[in-house]
């Protein structure tokens, strides 16, 4: 049963993605692939780094903690959506849907605060390059992962703690495949209007001004990129438009999600489709296709397992 004494629902309805059982085979099929190369491309990267001496540096310990987060992501709600698509009845208990709200909150917040300190090492590499290793040492790239899951777990409590005594008591039928936070609010048994911009402010706050401190630092190294002329700019150059490429489809649902949060149109479930479960398969593909260190190195990998294959 749910968590206090005014509510009596005790599961959610999820209504999915369509009711067409065609649509929802080839949904099936369609993210399967996406969640498999998803969670084998960012696993892919993790190994790739920590068995490649060349990637021992800042930007790739933290590249590799990105796709951490990423794999967490990808199976916060996916692969219950897989099995969904063949059940009729998709429910969730009480406590699941809590589960829900609060590891992609999490993950989210984490991912933010993420890319705003692989942001803060290009920064140092391009505008301070004599002191980027005494800046950028391991004991600072530490502080930095975990002050990104401290920041993602207190940004995802912060929510959870309003919403987990919320009165629901009737309505109980959350039009995604997910529990999607302003969904859920929306079915609390009160007016739910201080909630909404309590949760928009606090998410908000977190995603715009991430966004801003990304958007600032990019512009300060591409403009010292831009006054450069060497193959170490044009590899500098290269790196970054990886960087700024996952920062703006990252960002981009999400801000759209916290400025309407609470008015659902028809395209809102597919941007969190995109944003769910597109998301985390772009760490893997952006920077293995643009990276040519990492290229390099999957390229050596490979080839010392089709070496030992041979022995």
């Amino acid at each position: 049963m749910a968590h206090t004494n005014e509510s009596v629902v005790s599961e959610f309805v999820l209504l999915g993605l369509s009711n067409s059982r065609e649509l929802q085979l080839f949904f099936f099929a369609l993210f399967s692939i996406v969640y498999v190369t998803s969670v084998l491309g960012n696993i892919m990267i993790i190994v790739i780094i920590s068995s490649d001496s060349h990637l021992n540096s800042p930007m790739y310990f933290l590249l590799s903690n990105l796709s951490f987060i990423d794999i967490c992501q990808s199976n916060f709600a996916t692969p219950k959506m897989l099995v969904d698509f063949f059940i009729e009845h998709k429910t969730i208990s009480f406590d699941g849907c809590m589960a829900q709200i609060f590891l992609l909150h999490s993950f989210v917040g984490s991912e933010m605060i993420l890319l705003v300190a692989m942001a803060y090492d290009r920064f140092i590499a391009i505008c301070k390059p004599l002191h980027y290793s005494t800046i950028m040492n391991q004991r600072l790239c530490i502080i930095f992962v975990l002050i990104s899951w401290a920041v993602g777990i207190l940004h995802s409590v912060s929510h959870l703690a309003f919403t987990v005594d919320l009165p629901f008591c009737g309505p109980n039928e959350v039009d995604s495949f997910f529990c999607d936070l302003p969904l859920v609010i929306e079915l609390a048994c009160m007016d739910t209007y201080e909630m909404e911009i309590m949760t928009l402010t606090n998410s908000g706050l977190i995603s715009l001004s991430c966004f801003l401190a990304l958007i600032i630092s990019y512009a300060i190294i591409l403009i010292t990129v831009r006054r450069r002329s060497s193959s170490g700019s044009v590899k500098a150059l290269s790196t970054l438009t990886a960087h700024i490429t996952v920062v703006i489809l990252f960002f981009g649902p999400c801000i759209y999600f916290y400025i309407w949060p609470f008015s659902r149109l028809s395209v809102d479930k597919f941007l969190s489709v995109f944003y769910t479960v597109c998301t985390p398969l772009l760490n893997p593909i952006i920077y293995s296709l643009r990276n040519e260190d990492v290229k390099s190195a999957m390229q050596k990998l490979r080839n010392r397992h089709v070496n030992s294959w041979k022995i």
